[in-house]
């Protein structure tokens, strides 16, 4: 009986170590290549434990092996099918595409710390220090937060229909437990944390920026968020062109992700730097 005992708290310890996390390394270390369903053929990997993905860029091309676009959110469903014509054109153009599973951070100090990771491994292999951010709908808090603590390390800024206030999406009150803080000290903190609110440090690099944005976007609306950003991006000094298709909301319309004009934009604008190896 006493055996039979100390299995079953044995199996529970077990199970109370996996829900919080404690087993996780083990759970990484049987797949060190976790498999992700991309819309273009690539590679999974992890990064700092996190899982992230790399769809490579053509080879033969000036920026083969160089340049990168780096993409968010990267969730379970994400990037979607619906990324396959941008993602072609950039690989066209020897640009890789990379990302990495930060959660739902909203742009919290803990997934800044996972983009950190990814940077870093990203570097280590060989790519650009400099990539060009591109922020789908909630990516927007992700890439803009990160942006904004490492200007010198974003060669340009890409939205689709971009959440830029944490007020706006997913609200104060939804957002606090991922900055680990109740609502209300989110509200006095605001201004630390929100990416509308931290847009000097890239003006000041001169980081260009780009979004479309539908106006009738009901869920990320377009002047707490695009429009309010574009408007201070401006007046801070700084590179920022919007396009607002009438009639659109957030949703899956083409025109968001076969918009011609972001990836040229995207092109133009992807660092070229050849990696201190091949210098």
């Amino acid at each position: 009986m006493v055996a039979l005992r100390a299995g079953m708290m044995c199996v529970a310890s077990s199970v109370l170590l996996w829900l919080c996390g404690a087993g996780g390394g083990a759970v990484q270390a049987q797949s060190p290549r976790p498999e992700k369903q991309l819309p273009l053929a690539g590679e999974s990997f992890l990064a700092g434990g996190r899982p992230a993905f790399l769809i490579a860029g053509r080879g033969g091309l000036p920026r083969s092996g160089r340049s990168w676009v780096w993409y968010a959110p990267t969730l379970p469903g994400l990037p979607g099918g619906e990324e396959r014509w941008m993602f072609r054109q950039f690989q066209d153009a020897g640009i890789a595409i990379a990302g990495i599973d930060a959660g739902e951070s909203y742009g919290s100090p803990a997934g800044n710390r996972v983009f950190d990771d990814l940077h870093a491994e990203m570097v280590r292999r060989g790519y650009s220090s400099k990539p060009v951010l591109l922020g789908r709908s909630r990516g927007g808090l992700m890439t803009l937060s990160w942006a904004a603590l490492h200007p010198e390390h974003v060669s340009a800024f890409a939205g689709i229909y971009p959440v830029c206030s944490l007020s706006s999406y997913p609200g104060l009150q939804r957002a606090s437990g991922a900055f680990g803080i109740s609502a209300e000290e989110l509200v006095l903190r605001l201004a630390e944390f929100n990416p509308v609110d931290r847009l000097q440090s890239l003006a000041k690099a001169q980081v260009p920026m780009f979004a479309i944005h539908g106006d009738v976007d009901a869920v990320v609306p377009l002047e707490a968020n695009s429009g309010l950003a574009a408007e201070r991006y401006r007046a801070a000094g700084g590179e920022f062109r919007l396009v607002v298709p009438r009639g659109q909301g957030h949703n899956m319309w083409t025109g968001f992700f076969e918009c011609q004009e972001l990836v040229d934009f995207v092109i133009r604008h992807a660092d070229p730097v050849v990696p201190a190896a091949d210098r």
